[in-house]
């Protein structure tokens, strides 16, 4: 009854703010001839503006008073070049331009194509911006960006004045984003899948978890990616994290501060300095974070026929560090040539230490124990990233060409302590297991795009992309058993092992618009893939070539009118199984949790369809979509009854399958809007259908699934701000392709086809004080999971056993933080000049 009743106030809230936007001043039947609108923006001595804020407004006479009004359509930025355009742009209609830039006085421009019926490119031409002799510290910014933006082949989500993720990491952030799920363990989902995280547009090896929250502008969904993107990798799409830049001459930075009620800390600080050609940003972060959890689990079991339950009883804390450095700077040859450069730098320690309390129970026999983990990981990633942008005189073409490369060492070692218990909780054995490890991991990219557009309005993109990583693991394990005094190493159980995987990729896509607005692009992939591996106890070796596929995307989009506009996309994908889902090794490391490769893996191939409708009135989009997901050969974990070779006995290891096939289908309703000048909201509301048949005897059921998320923030009186964000999980299959290496004990049921996460809702809060001149200082005081809710239950049952587990983490956690934002817009920062206005900030002696 809970599932409907907050599925239906969460279906109401959205369709009845989209009733209250749905006007439209326009027949949706007529048929509108489309033009191109562009344009240069310039100073008064005639060097190019970049980010000038440039603002589409639609001029329409008002059915009752007959007065003219502006309607808000679109907005962009001018590029580095100072050139803007806008297409699709009604040629029968009168339009207004609004051009704005810090330190420049507006200017408005009425444009009028007049009444042709044929497509025309309007060129405004050379626009220029008078210099505003005001000083800096009397201006105030009050525009804001829309909350979502919508692009043939993806969503954009502007997260900037998320106030509930202050302080945090990008885990934080993507909790309160639509469509995305975040479990527990912080791990991400995109229609009950893991997708594939980039950064600025690139694969990273870096987590969620390892971005701070304070350095993100925006977030990109991409859920059926093009043929320009990886076919291989997660079948969910891709989160594309886009960092903060510097856009204004000048300089600029903040400084944050905080802390939360469990002990965790944070610290950033940003730098970021711009002067004609030279762009300079840097940014520092350190945060040590504080983790308790608690849980417990109820197993019944059946192995050779002997019943057994096993009860759980878990309280854990961890004590983390994370330290994030990124140093970048960008250089304009020539207005069209651009040179980026980016070092990044991640260190980080968790000390997890966990105490079970074991209960077991059968028919010959009742035993009780108490397991405590004491351990500790550490990683060192290093990334460098370094781009050319080169333009030519056709305005849309360029080329650009990538370099990608992180890479980094890891340590862990593990002490796993049980001491075995009497009915009087008196100690009467103790069994020991040690485990060291380390690892080093590379991973570098090379890519080039090619961008041409044509005359005729068509668009050709094609690139190349070559993908390299390679993998060390070195893991050893040791056991005191009860009784002895000293260790012995269990070579059998030690994984060491080296990997590398090549990915060699081509694409081409077409686009352009045909009559009657109506855009297409169609585009066609082709990838090649090996890997070889070794384990180094053994000298085994593994190789496997994947030959060339061809992956083809297709996009459409149709206009129905300039607010209204209908979207359709098909794609294949590919996902390969991993060295470490393949080699047909025991792994010990965990004996609560025993992992096995499975060498007979094959490749799984993913088919998405999906078909979305857009409305777009002032600043509130409405967002409807229905997908379809097909995967044949669809790997997933399954928890069997094997022989142990550690132990020679029967016990419960999880290996990896693939699965007859996987179908997903469901409906998607997003809602953003600017409703007031105090109120910011997004609503989002997904159902969805999931199954999963992994052989003709073992299928799970058809479930349905409703997720949703009501996000609120309010602008109060005197630079005060609330928000208020609330989530709602439904009865759910477990997601595929998830937990692929080591997890927590009793973290069996990570199977995505033979367990589900019962239902689960949770609530957040922050407010949010301006003060200072302009607002330069804030602090933010911020509450997670208010209700204690958010726990994670997973049952799941298999062949000998049903299981229940229950975790919940960090509940009520307070977080306060404390930022300061400076900066002057200085137009001749790094020259000697005595006759500066005051525009023109410092003097240098």
């Amino acid at each position: 009854m809970k599932t409907y009743i907050s599925a239906f106030m969460m279906a109401a809230s959205i369709s009845t703010l989209h009733a209250q936007t749905s006007s439209t001043n326009r027949p949706s039947s007529i048929t509108i001839s489309e033009g191109k609108l562009l344009g240069q923006i310039v100073d008064s001595q005639g060097k190019p503006i970049a980010q000038a804020s440039v603002n589409l407004l639609h001029v329409i006479k008002d059915q009752n008073s007959g007065k003219e009004r502006e309607v808000l359509i679109r907005s962009t930025s001018s590029q580095e070049n100072g050139t803007f355009s806008f297409s699709n742009v009604s040629i029968q209609d009168k339009w207004k331009l609004k051009i704005s830039s810090v330190g420049y006085t507006a200017k408005d421009i009425l444009v009028e194509y007049g009444n042709s019926n044929k497509n025309i490119n309007k060129d405004m031409g050379t626009i220029v911006l008078e210099p505003d002799n005001q000083k800096l510290d009397e201006v105030t910014v009050t525009g804001r960006k829309a909350l979502l933006e919508i692009d043939i082949d993806k969503k954009v989500y502007n997260v900037e004045k998320n106030i509930v993720a202050a302080g945090g990491t990008a885990i934080d952030v993507l909790r309160n984003m639509p469509s995305v799920q975040v479990d527990i363990d912080g791990n991400v989902k995109l229609r009950n899948a893991a997708p594939t995280i980039f950064v600025d547009g690139k694969p990273t090896t870096l987590s969620p978890d390892q971005i701070p929250a304070d350095v993100i502008e925006k977030i990109e969904i991409i859920t059926n990616p093009s043929a320009k993107y990886d076919a291989s990798g997660s079948m969910a799409g891709i989160l594309n994290i886009i960092l903060k830049k510097n856009k204004k001459t000048g300089y600029n930075g903040m400084v944050t501060l905080g802390g939360d009620r469990f002990g965790g800390t944070n610290f950033m600080g940003s730098l970021n300095a711009r002067q004609d050609k030279l762009n300079i940003s840097l940014t520092g972060m350190n945060m040590r974070m504080r983790t308790n959890t608690e849980g417990n689990s109820h197993r019944l079991s059946n192995i050779n026929n002997e019943n057994s339950v096993v009860d759980q009883d878990i309280e854990g804390k961890t004590k983390g560090m994370i330290t994030f450095g990124r140093l970048g700077l960008d250089y304009d040859f020539t207005p069209k040539t651009t040179f980026s450069i980016a070092g990044i730098f991640v260190e980080g320690k968790f000390r997890p230490n966990e105490s079970t309390l074991i209960s077991t129970q059968s028919a010959s026999n009742t035993s009780l124990s108490n397991r405590i983990s004491e351990s500790e990981r550490s990683f060192k990633p290093r990334g460098l990233q370094a781009g050319l942008v080169q333009k030519f005189k056709t305005e849309g073409e360029e080329l650009t060409v990538d370099f990608n490369y992180f890479g980094g060492s890891n340590t862990s070692n593990g002490l796993y302590t049980t001491n075995y218990l009497n009915s009087m909780n008196q100690i009467t054995g103790t069994q020991i297991q040690k485990n060291n490890g380390s690892g080093d991991n590379q991973f570098m990219t090379i890519q080039a795009d090619y961008v041409k557009p044509f005359k005729n309005g068509m668009k050709l993109e094609t690139g190349l992309r070559a993908q390299i990583n390679n993998l060390t693991n070195i893991n050893d394990n040791s056991l005191k058993a009860i009784g002895e005094e000293n260790f012995e190493n269990i070579t059998s159980a030690s994984t060491n092992y080296d990997n590398k995987n090549t990915v060699y990729a081509v694409y081409a896509s077409l686009g352009g618009n045909l009559k009657d607005w109506v855009s297409y692009k169609v585009g066609l992939r082709g990838e090649s893939s090996t890997y070889d591996g070794e384990l180094l106890n053994t000298n085994e070796k593994f190789h496997n070539r994947y030959p060339l596929s061809l992956f083809p995307s297709l996009f459409l989009s149709k206009k129905i009118s300039e607010k209204d506009q209908v979207q359709m996309s098909v794609t294949r994908r590919v996902n390969r199984p991993n060295f470490f889902q393949i080699i047909p090794f025991i792994d010990y490391t965990d004996s609560l949790n025993i992992t096995r490769g499975n060498a007979d893996l094959v490749p799984e191939f993913t088919t998405s369809g999906e078909i979305s409708y857009s409305r777009t009135h002032g600043k509130g989009t409405f967002l409807a979509s229905v997908y379809y997901k097909r995967t044949n050969n669809l790997i997933t974990r399954y928890l069997t009854q094997e022989l142990n070779p550690i132990t020679d006995k029967m016990d419960f290891i999880n290996t990896y399958i693939n699965a007859n096939s996987s179908r997903n289908y469901g409906a998607e309703f997003t809602y953003t809007n600017n409703l007031k000048k105090w109120w910011d909201l997004t609503a989002d509301l997904n159902f969805y259908n999931s199954k999963i048949e992994v052989n003709e005897s073992v299928k799970t059921d058809a479930m349905w699934t409703v997720f949703g998320k009501l996000n609120n923030t309010f602008n109060i009186k005197n630079n005060w701000n609330f928000q208020l964000a609330f989530e709602y999980q439904g009865k759910t299959n477990m997601p595929v392709t998830q937990n692929q290496s080591f997890g927590p004990p009793m973290n069996q049921a990570q199977s995505s086809s033979q367990g589900y996460i019962k239902p689960f809702y949770g609530v957040d809060l922050a407010i949010k004080k301006s003060f200072l001149k302009n607002q330069a200082a804030s602090v933010t005081l911020a509450v997670n999971d208010i209700f204690r809710s958010r726990g994670n239950t997973v049952v799941s049952s298999g062949e000998g056993f049903s299981q229940s587990y229950y975790r919940l983490s960090n509940p009520q956690l307070v977080k306060l933080n404390l930022s300061y934002r400076f900066g002057k817009m200085d137009m001749n920062m790094f020259k000697k000049n005595k006759n500066q206005n005051a525009m023109e900030g410092i003097q240098m002696q």
